[in-house]
């Protein structure tokens, strides 16, 4: 098992809570064409929080219960900070909890 795996699935669980406090969570998943997207984060698609509810966070989560590699590399903060470039303060701490998993994916403390 990966050394990072207990701390990056305690940050993917502050991911979705942040999702959901800032009401970006949503009841129902997009159809499966939506989801089905070949672009990066969908965004033909998808919004981000969605792609990050219905995409990331599910894989991420495979991954870990699986026991699989985890990535070596991860620029979702910089994807984030573009798309909320608009209303950073309401965004503000999702982007955080972003880096953070950017950080621990390449390793950083």
């Amino acid at each position: 098992m990966d050394a990072r795996t207990p701390v990056v699935a305690e940050q993917l669980l502050l991911i979705e809570r942040e999702l959901r406090l800032q009401g970006w969570w949503d009841a129902q998943a997009p159809d499966a064409q939506a989801l089905s997207s070949q672009l990066p984060f969908s965004v033909d698609t998808l919004a981000f929080e969605q792609w990050l509810q219905w995409i990331f966070l599910p894989r991420m989560k495979q991954l870990l219960e699986a026991g699989a590699q985890l990535p070596s590399v991860s620029g979702i903060q910089s994807m984030a900070e573009q798309v909320y470039d608009g209303q950073p303060d309401k965004a503000r701490g999702l982007i955080k909890l972003l880096g953070e998993f950017d950080q621990l994916i390449v390793g950083a403390t």
